[in-house]
C-alpha cells in the first residue's frame, strides 16, 4: 500500500499589511492569485487530499481555503498550531499521527520547514518549496507512523509559475 503526503507551502504573503504579530500576516493579492491557481491545477489532476492540515498561522489557512474554493475541491480541513514554527520533528509527528484510513494528506505551512522537511524524508538531496508550491511524496507503508526519514519518494513539485508558461513546442 502506499500513502501520499502533500506539501503545500502558504501564498505570498503581504509585508504592507497592518498585523500585529507574524502570525497575523495576511496572503498579498500575488499569493491568493496562485492559491487558486494551484486549487484548480490539483483538482484538474486529481490529487486532491482525503484530508488537509494547515498551520494556525492566517496567510497559511486563508491559502488552503482559496485553494479548495477555486478548485472546488472538498476535504476534511484541520487547523493545528503544531505546524506555525514547527521543526521538521515537529511535521514528522503530525504525519506519524494521522490514522491510517486517509490515504493521501497534505499540509499546509511555511519554509524553511517544508525545505528541510522534504530533505529529511527523501533522504537527502537539495529542495526549495517556492511560495504557493506543491510538493508530493509517495511512501511504500501501510501505516502513517511508518513515515520517517530516507523513507519518502518525490513524485512532483509544482510551482504556481509554471501553471502560466506556454508550451515549449
Amino acid at each position: 500500500m502506499t500513502k501520499h503526503l502533500i506539501l503545500f507551502r502558504h501564498g505570498k504573503s503581504d509585508w504592507e499589511a497592518s498585523f500585529n504579530r507574524d502570525h497575523d500576516r495576511p496572503v498579498a493579492e500575488r499569493g491568493q492569485r496562485a492559491a487558486n491557481a494551484m486549487g484548480r491545477w490539483l483538482a484538474a489532476v486529481n490529487r486532491v487530499p482525503d484530508l488537509a492540515i494547515t498551520s494556525s498561522a492566517v496567510r497559511a489557512k486563508t491559502t488552503l481555503e482559496l485553494a479548495m474554493a477555486a478548485g472546488q475541491w472538498a476535504c476534511p480541513a484541520q487547523i493545528t498550531n503544531d505546524l506555525y514554527e514547527a521543526t521538521v520533528p515537529t511535521v514528522i509527528g503530525v504525519i506519524q499521527q494521522q490514522p491510517d484510513t486517509y490515504h493521501s494528506l497534505m499540509l499546509v505551512g511555511h519554509e524553511p520547514t517544508w525545505s528541510d522537511t522534504l530533505t529529511y524524508l527523501m533522504g537527502g538531496g537539495a529542495v526549495r518549496v517556492p511560495t504557493a508550491a506543491m510538493a508530493c511524496l509517495e511512501f511504500e507503508v501501510d501505516h502513517w507512523a511508518q513515515v520517517a526519514q530516507g523513507r519518502g519518494t518525490l513524485l512532483w513539485l509544482m510551482l504556481p509559475k509554471l501553471l502560466n508558461q506556454k508550451p515549449l513546442l
